[in-house]
């Protein structure tokens, strides 16, 4: 079981440690993972949820960057492509094959030879072991598979491979399993300051508990080196030291989600946007459907990125342009997310022509800040950070004892131990359904199994204990109230933001956003965490505020 939250704190109070990393997004989280089974000493703290920010607001894709190939950066495709592979290989419940057919039409910036040069370019940076392989779909052929996709002027769409994930479990079992090796995970503990020896070397953190709001009790994290990789706030990180320069040009990208029945796909559908010809996706994402993204420069607070009405606008032209036929409006979209690509800032670029590479600075007092890349290349980014930190650590006079191999690209994600060699995902359903003795339904087992892999099993085993866990948190959907227990006793979640957008996700797949089943959930997190009526109250009037902000963009 993980350490309670009040354990956590008086260890990090008490020890020090080779390594904090401030942040537990999808990189800070790479990096904890690789420090900790390497067999550091390590700690990551976050001043909100993990994956609060751009981690659980990606297009949800661990893919190559195609189009990366048409900017000449081949370095970053290969890479990408190579860890596209492994993650299917750690993580085969979280990261899975996706088709995306990409239409050419007479009036298409690229031809179809081009394109097919391109992609056989990109299936042989991988080693030709990407999903399937690319192919030409004939104009037939397509109108089969994609019957609301514009015929005129269609002359043929390449079919290739990538995969898409979750990308908000993919971070949290990442996390999980650094914190199974040792690490210690603290969220929702802001860093108010950095520590300095005699020296004047960053020597750790002020640590201040905010999960009951700002004022709350602080710590002083001792340790040897210190990992900036707050993303999007990692030029407000650097400020606290002597890293004065800005570093990033954040943009914003948004996506829109709407029901399948109002656009059913097979395959993504990548679309160069009719107005400026910039290239989205459009995603099958089970009873539902997700068109992103945007990418515009963004000046202000990370925490208030939010979709606005031009946003909208903008995607749903793009749908429409491509799927005639749809005639989405604004009244179709069930719900968006926002999120911030932490970009390093690079003179007379324009945002979708910013490299995607990432950069590892080093200031004069030693904090090491990663920022920029990629999601699928994070576990790569991970283990650069720490190599970097453990050189640092030398020059020092810091050597940890007994530093190992991570074998971060071998070892499995918690929910893959155990996972079937031919990756059926019914296989571990059924496995799911037999611990439940048959009281978790079909969808609900299927559900554990590609959300949770192979600890859905102790889920529903525990969900068969007590009839009130079997309970569905929106009739009709599969989620169960024993993820609630799960969220609380086994994923660090603190608050019902935690548990409806990022541990379950009901905030973007249920059409009414969870609202009917927030109280559901408060009250259940009031008796597992010892909450009196007025947090309880205050939790779900938060989450409220949450999915309003998610809707401004319908009043402007």
């Amino acid at each position: 079981m993980p350490r309670t939250r009040e354990e956590t704190w008086q260890r990090l109070g008490d020890e020090t440690f080779d390594l904090l990393i401030i942040g537990c997004g999808i990189t800070g989280a790479g990096a904890v993972r690789d420090a900790a089974r390497r067999g550091l000493r390590v700690a990551v703290v976050d001043a909100n949820d993990i994956a609060f920010g751009t981690s659980s607001r990606s297009s949800k894709l661990v893919h190559g960057g195609l189009r990366y190939l048409e900017h000449l950066e081949f370095s970053l495709v290969f890479e990408a492509v190579s860890e596209r592979r492994v993650l299917q290989n750690i993580a085969p419940h979280l990261v899975n094959p996706l088709g995306f057919i990409f239409p050419i039409f007479d009036t298409s910036p690229h031809g179809l030879s081009t394109l097919r040069a391109g992609l056989w370019l990109y299936d042989g940076l991988s080693l030709f072991r990407s999903p399937k392989l690319a192919k030409t779909l004939s104009k037939k052929a397509i109108a089969k598979a994609e019957p609301l996709l514009r015929q005129q002027g269609l002359k043929g769409a390449p079919l290739y491979y990538d995969c898409a994930t979750d990308d908000a479990r993919l971070t949290l079992e990442t996390v999980m399993d650094a914190e199974a090796q040792g690490a210690c995970v603290l969220t929702y503990g802001r860093v108010t300051g950095l520590m300095r020896d005699g020296a004047g070397r960053v020597s750790g953190g002020v640590i201040e508990d905010v999960l009951n709001g700002p004022g709350g009790p602080t710590v002083q994290v001792r340790a040897h080196a210190v990992i900036n990789a707050t993303g999007p706030w990692t030029d407000k990180t650097r400020n606290l030291g002597q890293g004065g320069s800005h570093l990033l040009r954040p943009t914003k990208g948004v996506h829109i989600v709407v029901p399948q029945e109002r656009l059913p796909l097979e395959y993504a559908v990548v679309c160069n946007h009719p107005e400026d010809g910039r290239v989205l996706f459009a995603i099958p994402w089970g009873d539902q459907s997700y068109i992103g993204t945007t990418d515009t420069d963004y000046q202000g607070r990370p925490e208030d990125v939010a979709a606005d009405a031009e946003d909208v606008r903008y995607l749903i032209a793009a749908a429409n342009d491509y799927f005639p036929g749809v005639s989405l409006t604004p009244a179709d979209v069930t719900a968006t997310w926002a999120g911030l690509r932490p970009l390093i800032l690079q003179e007379g670029r324009s945002e979708s022509s910013v490299s995607r590479e990432h950069e590892i600075i080093v200031d004069a007092d030693g904090l090491i800040t990663i920022a920029g890349g990629k999601l699928t290349t994070y576990r790569r980014m991970g283990a650069e950070v720490v190599t970097r930190a453990l050189d640092l650590l030398a020059l020092t006079g810091h050597i940890p004892e007994h530093v190992r191999d991570a074998h971060t690209g071998r070892e499995p994600l918690p929910g893959a131990v155990g996972w079937p060699e031919d990756d059926d995902h019914d296989k571990v359903a059924a496995q799911i359904l037999k611990a439940s003795e048959g009281r978790v339904e079909p969808d609900t087992a299927r559900h554990l199994a590609d959300r949770y892999g192979t600890r859905g099993i102790d889920i529903a085993r525990y969900a068969a204990s007590h009839q009130r866990l079997l309970t569905r948190l929106v009739p009709g959907r599969p989620e169960l109230l024993a993820l609630v227990d799960w969220a609380v006793n086994r994923e660090q979640a603190q608050r019902v933001s935690d548990v409806m957008v990022r541990r379950t996700q009901l905030f973007f797949r249920d059409v009414d956003q969870g609202l009917g089943a927030v109280e559901q959930v408060a009250e259940r997190m009031a008796e597992l965490l010892g909450w009196d009526d007025e947090r309880r109250t205050r939790e779900i009037l938060d989450y409220q505020a949450e999915v309003a902000r998610s809707r401004q963009w319908r009043t402007g």
